[in-house]
């Protein structure tokens, strides 16, 4: 059963996906629909669902094939070291934004300090940062009510409560008047017209946080114009962007006086990220 969904997945993905990974979406969903551990699929291979989890596997298989991202149809999806639970209300988290994270702990102070995560969605930057840095005060920020909804019931469910949340658009939902250490964003940096938006799996995610105007670097632009004035002289911004958007956002960064500006790769060997330090005098 499992080669079935497997093999139907990759006739169905492969064509629009290059980067899918059916035998590894087959092997999750089977695990779900049987309500036991991945492990226990190699240790009981011999073993033959019963018709009512058949059925539900290749229920789930459909829902798969037709681009429903594997984590919505799980409820779950793994970042760092967190379980996060997701929904169509946020973006599914990326394997690429824990370059972020790691960025964020390499520049930040291991004591205390105050960071801000715009545009959190389910949480998964915040409750990273979070989980490493307990003597870190993060304010998480977002326009939409439903992914806030998503991200503090994460912070519950990982007992990290002392993650604030606020709504608003960007850095104006901070608190007025209070400057930060570190800003993290992974915002919108898709193009209106990029052909990838096209993709099922993209079309089920809310495309409030994936699609920005000016080529995909209105949000990105704005976020560097605005970050000094809630920046601690000698803090941080870091910003997640498209693979071909480094060189316009550093120079964002350094056309607004941003100091150490510099990109850095994802595993995969492109510039995904953009940091920059705001001096310590003017």
């Amino acid at each position: 059963m499992l080669a079935t969904g497997a093999q139907l997945l990759r006739k169905t993905l492969a064509a629009r996906d290059p980067g899918a990974t059916p035998d590894l979406d087959a092997e999750l969903l089977l695990a779900h629909a049987l309500d036991v551990a991945r492990v226990r699929l190699r240790s009981h291979a011999e073993e033959v669902p019963g018709p009512d989890a058949a059925a539900r596997f290749s229920a789930l298989i459909g829902r798969r094939a037709a681009g429903e991202p594997v984590a919505y149809i799980l409820g779950r999806k793994d970042f760092w070291t967190l379980e996060l639970s997701v929904s169509p209300a946020v973006l599914v988290p990326r394997p690429e934004t824990e370059l972020l994270v790691e960025r964020a702990l390499a520049v930040g102070p291991d004591g205390e300090a105050k960071v801000a995560d715009l545009g959190t969605g389910s949480g998964a930057i915040a409750l990273a940062l979070a989980s490493a840095r307990p003597r870190w005060r993060i304010v998480a920020t977002d326009i939409s009510a439903a992914a806030l909804a998503v991200a503090r019931a994460n912070a519950v469910a990982l007992g990290l409560q002392r993650v604030a949340m606020a709504r608003g658009d960007w850095l104006a939902g901070l608190p007025a008047g209070r400057r930060f250490h570190l800003l993290v964003s992974n915002p919108p940096y898709v193009a209106a017209g990029d052909p990838a938006l096209g993709q099922p799996e993209l079309q089920r995610e809310p495309r409030l946080a994936l699609v920005a105007a000016e080529d995909g670097l209105a949000a990105l632009r704005r976020i560097a114009a605005d970050a000094p004035d809630h920046l601690e002289p000698g803090g941080w911004l870091l910003l997640e962007h498209g693979a071909t958007q480094a060189a316009a956002v550093a120079g964002a960064l350094v056309a607004r006086g941003f100091a150490q500006v510099r990109s850095h790769r994802d595993l995969a060997g492109r510039e995904r990220m953009t940091e920059g330090q705001w001096p310590t005098h003017p």
